[in-house]
């Protein structure tokens, strides 16, 4: 092991433990807010509760988001020095609107939320859950942007050795950026919707506070129906895209070898990056693989033998992260599908509320599958067709990385203990059955960002 493969892993850990966090901030801040909208429009307390309830959670798991967040683009200086002095103009440009004009909205309005329920009206409350929502989804449109620029760089030129902004309307709208964006916050609502789901039907199962949860289900299962469905539409066209800017990770998805036309589609492939070949192929479907992604049955596609060995992407992982994700979409698609129809039944269908309860991790786990896919499968570029991961990490000991990557598995396994126990506790518990509107416990609310 280098130093290299040390900042790699360290890199993908942090990020991924912190992005176990991130899609529920960008769901829960959406519907809390609609809840509370809902509760100044109808004077139902059942709506505040609801608001109250699922903001308690949102406000735990942001603030273990922020906590697992803020170390990540240290590293940026820390292990990766060559990438930023390389790419900052671009790349730094991008995390600082995101930190100015997003994070620090959404921080300062969640301040006012919580403080502010005895002293702004209802109106202007509910206001605020929006304007939070609005900056947790801001600051993502950013972010997403950054990464979408180091999968297809657009708007720079190379001018004294590193690589320097000119057009940042480019940058900002290219393709790829808008179906990213789309794509990855509708996943995010997916993940949101079905912890919302899973957490009332086990309160449903127990016959506890029936009338909140049948409500706060139902809320989570027609935001899931809709995004399931966007995720798999916009699955779709962000296929099409990644064939167009890069085409070995569209190889090494569909584990696609040689280059055809009228290339088939297989329903299940086995990779042996060996022999240039799959081991397994099962279900092939004629043209299909043409069809959805070049829109025309009778496209080439091009496959992996057209690219040098040390341009492909690991296939293994990138093939069956891209499978695992699209068969877990499809899962989430079926189950919200069955929900929509018994979503006036639920107590009469325990059986589906069990499956609902026991499938919470399944939105992270599809997600996590998706952030593999997307890095690795750019691999060996940290920025696509520009810079090698290779050549973009700070020239530091090995020693350095192998310490600093011990520390953060110590205190992120702590941090993550702490926040999902916490978050387990309250879902649990369900709703205080005293709140009222004057009685929000601000200061509880205070304890558990500081968790």
């Amino acid at each position: 092991m280098d130093a290299l493969f040390l900042s790699r892993l360290q890199f993908a850990a942090t990020t991924m433990f912190h992005f176990l966090f991130v899609p529920l901030t960008l769901g829960l801040s959406i519907m809390v807010a609609w809840m509370e909208t809902r509760y100044v429009k109808t004077g139902d307390e059942t709506y505040l509760k609801m608001t109250k309830f699922w903001g308690k959670l949102f406000l735990i798991n942001f603030a273990v988001g922020v906590v697992t967040g803020i170390t990540l683009e240290f590293q940026f200086g820390t292990n990766w020095s060559i990438y930023s002095a390389y790419v900052g103009d671009i790349f730094g440009s991008l995390l600082a609107i995101e930190a100015t004009a997003a994070f620090f909205l959404e921080s300062t309005f969640i301040g006012v939320w919580i403080f502010g329920w005895n002293k702004l009206s209802k109106k202007a409350h509910a206001g605020v859950a929006w304007l939070i929502a609005f900056g947790s989804n801001l600051s993502a449109v950013w972010i997403l942007i950054a990464n979408a620029w180091m999968q297809s760089p657009v708007g720079f030129t190379i001018r004294d050795g590193r690589a320097e902004l000119v057009d940042f309307v480019a940058v900002i709208t290219q393709k790829f950026a808008i179906v990213k964006f789309i794509h990855t916050v509708t996943a995010a609502y997916v993940l949101t919707a079905f912890f919302v789901m899973g957490i009332s039907a086990y309160h449903l199962l127990k016959k506890q506070h029936i009338e909140f949860f049948t409500r706060s289900f139902r809320a989570g299962l027609t935001f899931g129906l809709v995004s399931s469905l966007v995720v798999f539409i916009l699955g779709d066209l962000n296929g099409v895209v990644v064939a167009e800017k890069q085409p070995t990770k569209l190889a090494a998805m569909e584990s696609q070898w040689e280059t055809q036309t009228r290339a088939p589609l297989y329903l299940f492939s086995w990779p042996d990056e060996k022999n240039e070949r799959n081991a397994i192929e099962i279900g092939a479907i004629p043209g299909a693989l043409s069809f959805l992604t070049k829109h025309d049955i009778n496209a080439e596609v091009r496959g992996l033998k057209d690219f040098p060995p040390d341009e492909r992407p690991p296939v293994f992982i990138t093939s069956f992260a891209f499978k695992g994700m699209v068969g877990l979409g499809c899962v989430f698609i079926l189950l919200t599908v069955v929900g929509w129809f018994k979503r006036n039944k639920l107590l009469e269908n325990p059986k589906y509320l069990k499956i609902m309860m026991y499938s919470i991790p399944l939105p992270y786990l599809a997600v996590q599958l998706g952030w593999l896919l997307t890095e690795i499968g750019r691999q060996p570029w940290i920025v696509y067709g520009l810079i090698r991961t290779s050549d973009a990490v700070s020239p530091i000991s090995t020693s350095q990385v192998a310490i600093s990557l011990i520390g953060f598995i110590v205190v992120y396994s702590l941090l993550g203990i702490a926040g999902f126990s916490l978050i387990a506790k309250y879902a649990i518990k369900g709703p205080d059955s005293d709140d009222s509107e004057e009685d929000i416990q601000p200061g509880a609310a205070l304890d558990t960002s500081a968790a």
